[in-house]
């Protein structure tokens, strides 16, 4: 029964970390790369736009589309019966052991 009970916390331990990642991390991610934007921007910075406001910008935006093309990538490999592999620098779609 305890044994059931652990598996049970460690369950929704490993669900609630991943919705604060996917459901609030990507989208707040989001929204500091269009923060960051506009800081790069004329309009908010004033009379001097600042060109690392913008770097900073695209940086966040492309770190949320790869946690979008990893979601993407593990549900086909999911589909397909395969599953996503960390053993390399890139994540790859290798058979289930």
């Amino acid at each position: 029964m305890a044994n059931n009970l652990q598996f049970t916390f460690e369950a929704i331990w490993k669900v609630l970390l991943a919705s604060l990642i996917l459901g609030a991390g990507l989208p707040l991610i989001f929204a500091l790369g269009v923060r960051s934007l506009a800081w790069g921007s004329s309009v908010e910075a004033g009379p001097r736009a600042n060109p690392a406001g913008t770097v900073i910008g695209w940086i966040l935006f492309a770190v949320v589309l790869a946690g979008i093309l990893l979601g993407i990538t593990f549900i086909v490999a999911s589909g397909l019966g395969k599953q996503l592999s960390f053993e390399h620098i890139f994540p790859t779609i290798a058979d289930k052991h």
